[in-house]
């Protein structure tokens, strides 16, 4: 896809995700209102310009749109079209990161690398995913294609194909849209720490009595037969 088709597909995605858009004023509107779509812009002017090995002016650029967006898209990473930034504010993307087509992410996202290795360290989004907000991808894995991430999740390892995925560490709760059963992440039965504790306190409490009760009945015995019971 050509640069001007891909911004006209970036522009649509707007019109597609977010119903807060109007079409009355479209132009106007996305271009100056939407910050994902300003620093989405600017990014594929700075990887045009990255890929051309001119390195300075694309970080500078870069820095100048965190600063007015709060949206940081390294030049080095590659988009492709139909990506879509909702809201935008602390949008972090790592040098090294992939995202497939008709991608959408929420504020706070982070798309990181972990230590200091060189060469691909962030990840590979598929196509039509969705990323909530705060969720936070890191290392060099894969993100299938049409995988749901829930908001504040961290996902350190790879998720297949049609997965909905959730949690600190991230699990998957759906394959498909059918629900994985799974007690970790079952919210609304999630066991009380302090009953638990309290029974189990109750149950060796019971075992203790049942043992003294026992060697009371052993000492007795041996009592009754003239032997002297060991301590």
């Amino acid at each position: 896809m050509n640069p001007l088709n891909t911004i006209i597909s970036d522009y649509k995605a707007v019109f597609e995700r977010d119903p807060a858009a109007r079409t009355l004023f479209g132009p106007v509107e996305v271009i100056f209102t939407y910050a994902g779509f300003q620093a989405l812009l600017v990014y594929r002017l700075t990887h045009f310009l990255h890929k051309l090995k001119i390195l300075l002016l694309p970080r500078l650029l870069s820095h100048l749109v965190r600063i007015v967006t709060g949206v940081e898209i390294h030049p080095g990473a590659t988009i492709e079209a139909g990506f879509f930034i909702d809201h935008g504010m602390g949008v972090v993307i790592g040098e090294t990161s992939e995202i497939g087509k008709n991608v959408t992410i929420y504020q706070g996202v982070t798309l990181g690398g972990t230590g200091k290795d060189k060469g691909k360290r962030h990840p590979t989004i598929g196509d039509n995913v969705v990323i909530g907000a705060n969720a936070i991808v890191l290392g060099n894995i894969r993100i299938g294609n049409n995988v749901k991430i829930g908001a504040g999740s961290v996902v350190v390892s790879n998720v297949p194909d049609h997965c909905t995925v959730v949690g600190v560490p991230a699990e998957i709760v759906r394959i498909g849209g059918q629900k994985v059963p799974t007690e970790s992440l079952d919210h609304g039965d999630l066991p009380d720490p302090v009953k638990e504790l309290r029974d189990r306190i109750v149950f060796l409490q019971q075992e203790i009595d049942s043992l003294d009760t026992h060697m009371k009945g052993v000492e007795h015995e041996l009592i009754q037969k003239g032997k002297k019971p060991r301590l």
